[in-house]
């Protein structure tokens, strides 16, 4: 089993930074992929971003790209999401996810049925 907790979420500013932090713990040696998906009040999570552990690149989605970028720690430890220049509309409930599954060794998954582990979430708030 394995277990994700974010942390770093908090209220702030238009065009202030944040950076967010997703420790693993337990059997981290399986993970391939961790990544992080955001989901708004009454939308559908949504992928951020993410990394495998084989990769040295980061794969983005549509949503902050360009203003977000995926760092990784302590390999199948840690992963964080920089976030730049906020807006409002990135308000919302960021989540860590992390995949077993070795068909993701060499990139992370974009679909969210695709991880099999989830942290609580940390919830970032926008004002403007």
């Amino acid at each position: 089993q394995v277990q994700l907790a974010e942390s770093g979420g908090r209220p702030v500013q238009t065009g202030a930074s944040l950076r967010l932090s997703c420790a693993a713990s337990g059997d981290t040696f399986a993970l391939y992929s961790m990544a992080w998906f955001r989901q708004a009040p009454g939308e559908a999570r949504e992928f951020v971003g993410g990394m495998s552990w084989a990769s040295d690149e980061a794969r983005y989605g549509n949503y902050g790209k360009g203003r977000f970028t995926i760092v990784r720690g302590d390999p199948r430890k840690m992963v964080y999401l920089e976030m730049n220049n906020l807006k409002p509309d990135d308000a919302g409930v960021y989540y860590c996810a992390a995949t077993s599954d070795s068909i993701h060794y060499s990139a992370a998954p974009t679909n969210d049925y695709e991880y099999d582990y989830w942290g609580q979430g940390t919830q970032v708030t926008v004002s403007s």
